[in-house]
Protein backbone atom coordinates (compact mmCIF):
# COMPACT_ATOMS: atom_id res chain seq x y z
CA UNK A 1 0.00 0.00 0.00
CA UNK A 2 1.03 3.38 -0.87
CA UNK A 3 -0.23 6.71 0.41
CA UNK A 4 -1.15 9.05 -2.38
CA UNK A 5 -2.59 11.94 -0.17
CA UNK A 6 -2.80 12.10 3.41
CA UNK A 7 -4.77 9.37 4.38
CA UNK A 8 -5.90 7.76 1.03
CA UNK A 9 -3.69 4.70 -0.22
CA UNK A 10 -3.46 2.59 -3.27
CA UNK A 11 -2.55 -0.97 -3.47
CA UNK A 12 0.21 -1.51 -6.11
CA UNK A 13 1.90 -4.64 -7.32
CA UNK A 14 6.00 -3.37 -8.48
CA UNK A 15 8.28 -5.47 -10.12
CA UNK A 16 11.85 -4.01 -11.64
CA UNK A 17 12.83 -0.77 -9.29
CA UNK A 18 14.96 1.54 -10.78
CA UNK A 19 14.12 0.87 -14.38
CA UNK A 20 12.29 2.71 -16.72
CA UNK A 21 8.72 4.05 -14.97
CA UNK A 22 5.63 2.16 -16.52
CA UNK A 23 2.42 2.00 -14.86
CA UNK A 24 -0.27 -0.26 -15.92
CA UNK A 25 -3.70 0.49 -15.27
CA UNK A 26 -6.03 -2.53 -15.55
CA UNK A 27 -10.08 -1.55 -16.17
CA UNK A 28 -13.64 -3.28 -15.13
CA UNK A 29 -14.33 -5.98 -14.29
CA UNK A 30 -10.64 -6.45 -13.17
CA UNK A 31 -8.32 -5.45 -10.85
CA UNK A 32 -4.53 -4.89 -10.92
CA UNK A 33 -4.55 -8.86 -11.02
CA UNK A 34 -4.99 -8.61 -15.06
CA UNK A 35 -1.74 -7.96 -14.92
CA UNK A 36 -0.08 -10.98 -13.37
CA UNK A 37 1.30 -12.37 -16.43
CA UNK A 38 3.33 -9.10 -17.51
CA UNK A 39 5.07 -8.11 -14.40
CA UNK A 40 7.63 -9.96 -14.25
CA UNK A 41 8.44 -10.20 -17.72
CA UNK A 42 8.38 -6.20 -18.70
CA UNK A 43 10.71 -5.71 -15.30
CA UNK A 44 13.26 -8.47 -16.48
CA UNK A 45 12.97 -6.06 -20.04
CA UNK A 46 14.43 -3.23 -18.12
CA UNK A 47 10.93 -1.08 -17.21
CA UNK A 48 10.09 -0.08 -13.04
CA UNK A 49 6.52 -1.74 -13.47
CA UNK A 50 3.90 -0.57 -11.33
CA UNK A 51 0.23 -1.86 -11.61
CA UNK A 52 -2.18 -0.39 -9.03
CA UNK A 53 -5.53 -1.15 -8.36
CA UNK A 54 -7.88 1.82 -8.67
CA UNK A 55 -9.16 3.60 -6.23
CA UNK A 56 -12.29 1.68 -4.76
CA UNK A 57 -11.25 -1.17 -6.56
CA UNK A 58 -9.23 -4.87 -5.45
CA UNK A 59 -6.65 -3.79 -2.11
CA UNK A 60 -6.93 -0.23 -2.72
CA UNK A 61 -9.29 2.64 0.16
CA UNK A 62 -12.55 3.46 -1.48
CA UNK A 63 -12.68 7.24 -2.68
CA UNK A 64 -12.18 9.44 0.44
CA UNK A 65 -14.59 12.30 -1.66
CA UNK A 66 -17.14 9.09 -3.24
CA UNK A 67 -15.53 10.38 -6.86
CA UNK A 68 -14.63 7.92 -9.35
CA UNK A 69 -14.13 9.77 -12.36
CA UNK A 70 -11.47 9.95 -14.73
CA UNK A 71 -9.45 13.27 -12.80
CA UNK A 72 -10.20 11.42 -9.39
CA UNK A 73 -8.46 7.95 -10.81
CA UNK A 74 -5.81 10.53 -11.68
CA UNK A 75 -5.48 12.38 -9.20
CA UNK A 76 -4.30 9.39 -7.54
CA UNK A 77 -1.93 8.08 -10.23
CA UNK A 78 -0.23 11.35 -10.38
CA UNK A 79 0.10 11.30 -6.28
CA UNK A 80 1.63 7.96 -6.70
CA UNK A 81 4.28 9.34 -9.20
CA UNK A 82 5.44 11.73 -6.88
CA UNK A 83 5.83 8.86 -3.74
CA UNK A 84 7.88 6.68 -6.57
CA UNK A 85 9.79 9.92 -7.77
CA UNK A 86 8.63 9.29 -11.13
CA UNK A 87 9.20 11.97 -13.66
CA UNK A 88 7.85 10.71 -16.91
CA UNK A 89 6.06 7.71 -17.40
CA UNK A 90 5.22 5.60 -20.37
CA UNK A 91 1.23 4.21 -19.66
CA UNK A 92 -0.43 1.14 -20.45
CA UNK A 93 -4.11 0.36 -20.08
CA UNK A 94 -6.98 -1.24 -20.90
CA UNK A 95 -11.19 -0.36 -20.42
CA UNK A 96 -11.73 1.99 -18.24
CA UNK A 97 -7.48 2.27 -17.29
CA UNK A 98 -7.43 3.39 -21.50
CA UNK A 99 -9.39 5.97 -20.38
CA UNK A 100 -7.74 7.08 -17.41
CA UNK A 101 -4.66 7.17 -19.41
CA UNK A 102 -5.86 8.87 -22.03
CA UNK A 103 -7.03 11.41 -19.73
CA UNK A 104 -3.99 11.61 -18.08
CA UNK A 105 -2.44 12.06 -21.41
CA UNK A 106 -4.22 15.32 -22.04
CA UNK A 107 -4.48 17.21 -18.66
CA UNK A 108 -0.91 16.28 -17.26
CA UNK A 109 0.83 15.89 -20.44
CA UNK A 110 4.28 16.53 -18.48
CA UNK A 111 4.24 13.17 -16.96
CA UNK A 112 3.34 10.86 -19.90
CA UNK A 113 6.16 9.98 -22.30
CA UNK A 114 3.87 7.73 -24.42
CA UNK A 115 0.50 5.59 -24.33
CA UNK A 116 -0.31 1.88 -25.14
CA UNK A 117 -3.89 1.48 -25.18
CA UNK A 118 -5.15 -2.53 -25.32
CA UNK A 119 -8.64 -1.86 -26.84
CA UNK A 120 -10.38 0.45 -29.03
CA UNK A 121 -10.81 2.93 -26.67
CA UNK A 122 -9.67 6.91 -27.70
CA UNK A 123 -10.58 9.86 -27.40
CA UNK A 124 -14.70 11.17 -27.84
CA UNK A 125 -13.83 13.74 -30.99
CA UNK A 126 -17.71 13.40 -31.83
CA UNK A 127 -16.86 16.74 -34.09
CA UNK A 128 -14.21 16.26 -35.97
CA UNK A 129 -15.19 12.20 -36.72
CA UNK A 130 -18.95 14.03 -38.21
CA UNK A 131 -16.54 16.11 -40.18
CA UNK A 132 -14.72 13.19 -41.73
CA UNK A 133 -17.81 11.26 -42.72
CA UNK A 134 -17.26 8.61 -39.88
CA UNK A 135 -20.90 7.95 -38.80
CA UNK A 136 -21.34 7.65 -35.17
CA UNK A 137 -21.05 4.16 -33.42
CA UNK A 138 -24.24 2.96 -32.11
CA UNK A 139 -24.27 0.54 -28.49
CA UNK A 140 -24.73 -2.97 -29.27
CA UNK A 141 -28.36 -4.02 -27.41
CA UNK A 142 -26.34 -6.85 -25.41
CA UNK A 143 -23.76 -4.52 -24.46
CA UNK A 144 -26.14 -1.33 -23.75
CA UNK A 145 -28.26 -3.88 -21.52
CA UNK A 146 -25.44 -4.09 -18.88
CA UNK A 147 -24.03 -0.61 -19.17
CA UNK A 148 -27.68 0.69 -18.75
CA UNK A 149 -28.18 -0.93 -15.45
CA UNK A 150 -25.06 -0.68 -13.44
CA UNK A 151 -25.09 2.99 -15.08
CA UNK A 152 -28.99 3.57 -13.84
CA UNK A 153 -29.94 1.09 -11.17
CA UNK A 154 -26.34 0.17 -9.58
CA UNK A 155 -27.98 -0.31 -6.28
CA UNK A 156 -30.91 -2.29 -6.92
CA UNK A 157 -28.62 -4.72 -9.29
CA UNK A 158 -25.99 -4.74 -6.15
CA UNK A 159 -28.73 -5.69 -3.69
CA UNK A 160 -29.99 -8.46 -6.41
CA UNK A 161 -26.30 -9.96 -6.26
CA UNK A 162 -26.83 -10.51 -2.09
CA UNK A 163 -24.34 -13.14 -1.86
CA UNK A 164 -20.61 -13.06 -3.05
CA UNK A 165 -20.81 -16.27 -5.11
CA UNK A 166 -23.16 -14.45 -6.89
CA UNK A 167 -21.83 -11.38 -7.12
CA UNK A 168 -18.37 -13.21 -8.57
CA UNK A 169 -20.76 -15.16 -11.09
CA UNK A 170 -21.88 -11.44 -12.46
CA UNK A 171 -18.89 -10.44 -13.10
CA UNK A 172 -17.17 -13.21 -14.57
CA UNK A 173 -19.55 -13.49 -17.36
CA UNK A 174 -17.64 -10.62 -18.44
CA UNK A 175 -15.33 -12.98 -18.70
CA UNK A 176 -17.38 -15.66 -20.20
CA UNK A 177 -21.11 -15.69 -22.25
CA UNK A 178 -21.08 -11.65 -23.08
CA UNK A 179 -18.41 -12.58 -25.72
CA UNK A 180 -16.04 -10.02 -24.36
CA UNK A 181 -13.14 -12.89 -24.81
CA UNK A 182 -13.37 -15.94 -26.91
CA UNK A 183 -14.90 -19.01 -25.64
CA UNK A 184 -12.98 -20.92 -23.15
CA UNK A 185 -10.37 -18.41 -22.49
CA UNK A 186 -10.66 -18.44 -19.44
CA UNK A 187 -10.30 -21.52 -17.10
CA UNK A 188 -12.18 -21.96 -13.53
CA UNK A 189 -8.82 -21.33 -11.64
CA UNK A 190 -8.54 -18.13 -13.53
CA UNK A 191 -11.80 -16.72 -12.60
CA UNK A 192 -11.85 -17.76 -9.21
CA UNK A 193 -8.59 -15.33 -9.32
CA UNK A 194 -9.85 -12.67 -11.10
CA UNK A 195 -12.58 -12.41 -9.62
CA UNK A 196 -12.24 -12.51 -5.97
CA UNK A 197 -12.13 -8.68 -4.73
CA UNK A 198 -15.73 -8.62 -6.26
CA UNK A 199 -17.37 -10.82 -3.70
CA UNK A 200 -17.18 -8.03 -1.75
CA UNK A 201 -20.25 -5.96 -2.20
CA UNK A 202 -18.64 -2.51 -1.90
CA UNK A 203 -16.30 -3.07 -4.16
CA UNK A 204 -18.82 -4.28 -6.74
CA UNK A 205 -20.61 -1.21 -5.91
CA UNK A 206 -17.41 1.04 -6.16
CA UNK A 207 -16.87 -0.46 -10.26
CA UNK A 208 -20.60 0.74 -10.99
CA UNK A 209 -19.44 4.20 -10.13
CA UNK A 210 -17.63 4.61 -13.49
CA UNK A 211 -21.00 3.38 -15.62
CA UNK A 212 -22.97 6.12 -13.87
CA UNK A 213 -20.15 8.36 -14.78
CA UNK A 214 -20.87 7.73 -18.41
CA UNK A 215 -24.61 7.62 -18.15
CA UNK A 216 -24.50 10.90 -16.21
CA UNK A 217 -25.79 9.95 -13.08
CA UNK A 218 -22.66 10.94 -10.35
CA UNK A 219 -21.64 13.74 -10.52
CA UNK A 220 -17.76 14.67 -11.82
CA UNK A 221 -15.09 16.04 -9.42
CA UNK A 222 -13.84 17.97 -12.95
CA UNK A 223 -15.06 17.84 -16.86
CA UNK A 224 -12.92 15.21 -18.29
CA UNK A 225 -10.08 15.83 -20.72
CA UNK A 226 -11.33 12.92 -23.35
CA UNK A 227 -12.66 15.63 -25.92
CA UNK A 228 -9.41 16.13 -27.96
CA UNK A 229 -6.33 14.22 -29.77
CA UNK A 230 -3.75 12.88 -27.89
CA UNK A 231 -0.51 14.08 -28.95
CA UNK A 232 1.90 11.69 -26.98
CA UNK A 233 3.08 8.85 -29.42
CA UNK A 234 0.95 5.76 -29.23
CA UNK A 235 0.62 2.10 -29.42
CA UNK A 236 -2.79 1.06 -30.02
CA UNK A 237 -3.37 -3.07 -30.20
CA UNK A 238 -7.06 -4.47 -30.52
CA UNK A 239 -8.29 -8.06 -29.92
CA UNK A 240 -10.70 -8.90 -33.12
CA UNK A 241 -12.88 -11.59 -30.72
CA UNK A 242 -15.05 -9.16 -28.37
CA UNK A 243 -18.97 -8.01 -28.48
CA UNK A 244 -17.62 -5.01 -26.99
CA UNK A 245 -15.69 -3.14 -30.48
CA UNK A 246 -16.61 0.02 -32.01
CA UNK A 247 -16.97 0.77 -35.77
CA UNK A 248 -14.54 2.51 -37.68
CA UNK A 249 -11.65 2.27 -35.44
CA UNK A 250 -9.00 2.90 -38.34
CA UNK A 251 -10.83 5.94 -39.48
CA UNK A 252 -11.20 7.02 -35.50
CA UNK A 253 -8.31 5.95 -34.73
CA UNK A 254 -6.14 8.11 -37.12
CA UNK A 255 -7.87 11.36 -35.94
CA UNK A 256 -7.76 10.41 -32.21
CA UNK A 257 -4.16 9.26 -31.83
CA UNK A 258 -2.07 11.33 -34.72
CA UNK A 259 0.81 9.71 -33.40
CA UNK A 260 0.07 6.48 -33.40
CA UNK A 261 1.66 3.43 -34.20
CA UNK A 262 -1.57 1.05 -35.28
CA UNK A 263 -4.28 0.02 -34.13
CA UNK A 264 -2.83 -3.51 -34.69
CA UNK A 265 -5.48 -6.53 -34.62
CA UNK A 266 -4.35 -8.98 -32.42
CA UNK A 267 -6.42 -12.41 -33.47
CA UNK A 268 -7.86 -15.07 -31.07
CA UNK A 269 -7.56 -12.62 -28.35
CA UNK A 270 -10.38 -10.12 -26.74
CA UNK A 271 -10.86 -7.76 -24.37
CA UNK A 272 -8.58 -8.95 -21.65
CA UNK A 273 -5.17 -9.18 -24.17
CA UNK A 274 -3.01 -8.62 -20.70
CA UNK A 275 -4.19 -11.78 -19.67
CA UNK A 276 -5.17 -13.41 -22.77
CA UNK A 277 -2.04 -12.90 -25.08
CA UNK A 278 0.97 -11.34 -22.47
CA UNK A 279 3.65 -12.61 -24.99
CA UNK A 280 2.42 -10.61 -27.30
CA UNK A 281 1.55 -7.34 -25.21
CA UNK A 282 5.10 -7.55 -23.48
CA UNK A 283 7.39 -7.85 -26.82
CA UNK A 284 4.79 -5.13 -28.08
CA UNK A 285 5.32 -2.47 -24.78
CA UNK A 286 9.27 -3.75 -25.28
CA UNK A 287 9.22 -2.99 -28.69
CA UNK A 288 7.86 0.08 -28.69
CA UNK A 289 9.97 1.69 -26.03
CA UNK A 290 12.94 0.23 -27.14
CA UNK A 291 14.59 3.54 -27.37
CA UNK A 292 13.92 4.37 -23.75
CA UNK A 293 15.52 1.01 -22.48
CA UNK A 294 18.82 1.23 -24.28
CA UNK A 295 18.97 5.53 -23.11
Amino acid sequence: MIEVRQGHRLAVRRRGDGGVPLLLIHGFPCTSRIWSHNLVPLAEAGFDVVAPDLRGYGDSDFAPDDFYDLNAFNADLTGLFDMLGWERVVVAGHDLGAMVAIDMANRHPEWVDRLVILDDSMPDLGEAFAAAGIPPTRPKPAVFEYQRRQGHHADALVAELNTPERRRGYVGEFYGHRLWSPPDAFDEEDLAFLTEPYGDAGRLRAAFADYEVVMGTRPLSAPEMIDRPVRQRALVLIGTDQATIGDHIEQRCALAFPEAVGPFWVKGAGHFMPWERPETVNRAIRSFCGDLLVA
